[in-house]
């Protein structure tokens, strides 16, 4: 059986959480407020916050299951994303699709790997770190992994900050739509896969917004 010594020890030797120290924290202004009497051990302990009036809980309620959620839905929908086409370009009559990956292909074999490197980034390896990188932080959280917490923590800091980047690949189609209509001429469309990949960003910043980084401390 431990002491009054052994717990003051064990608490010495790590970092307490909040949870741990009796706080809470307002998700609205990031007040910092005690947990009400008697309800320390209670993981569903709500709160009203003295500074803004806002509900507090001491996680976000059903964190995980939406965070799971929203990651699966945009690993679903980042097949159709990459496969369909996402511009169509009329040129004299003729139409021609293309995918993410045809337009990557297109700039670097014409020489412009800036452009290339840029879209590439932006359209394929951010998404697939965001989903890669959530999904990992999830089966730590599940299986109580304890290493690399600070890691983990400072990785989805990073995939919350460039979530919006990932609609680059949009906002350049949605500015070719807008400048080159000449009519038969040439005329450039937006194709189904700009859809799908708007639900992959949306859904992968979504998922970003619902996670409570806490959990992660919670091993």
């Amino acid at each position: 059986m431990r002491t009054g010594c052994d717990e003051v020890a064990l608490h010495a030797s790590r970092a307490l959480t909040g949870k741990e120290a009796g706080f809470m924290l307002c998700h609205d202004c990031h007040c910092v407020i005690p947990i009400p009497d008697g309800m320390r051990g209670d993981e569903h302990v709500e709160a009203v916050c003295p500074r803004c009036g806002a509900l507090v809980h001491l996680r976000y309620p059903d964190s995980l299951t939406y965070t799971w959620a929203l990651v699966i839905t945009a690993m679903i929908l980042s097949f159709p994303a990459n496969i369909l086409p996402i511009m169509k370009v009329d040129y004299l009559g003729s139409a021609e699709a293309s995918t993410i990956m045809d337009g990557i292909i297109y700039f670097f074999k014409e020489g412009s790997y800036g452009i290339g490197a840029v879209i590439l980034t932006a359209s394929i390896l951010v998404p697939l770190f965001k989903i890669v990188g959530i999904i990992l932080i999830l089966l730590s959280i599940h299986f109580r992994w304890k290493s690399w917490l600070r890691h983990k923590t400072i990785m989805f800091r990073f995939i919350e900050f460039i979530g919006r980047w990932s609609m680059l690949d949009i906002f350049v189609i949605a500015l070719l739509t807008v400048l080159v209509d000449f009519g038969f001429f040439s005329t450039i469309q937006a194709a189904p896969a700009a859809t799908y990949f708007c639900g992959v960003v949306i859904s992968t910043m979504l998922a970003a917004n619902m996670f409570d980084t806490r959990f992660i401390w919670e091993a």
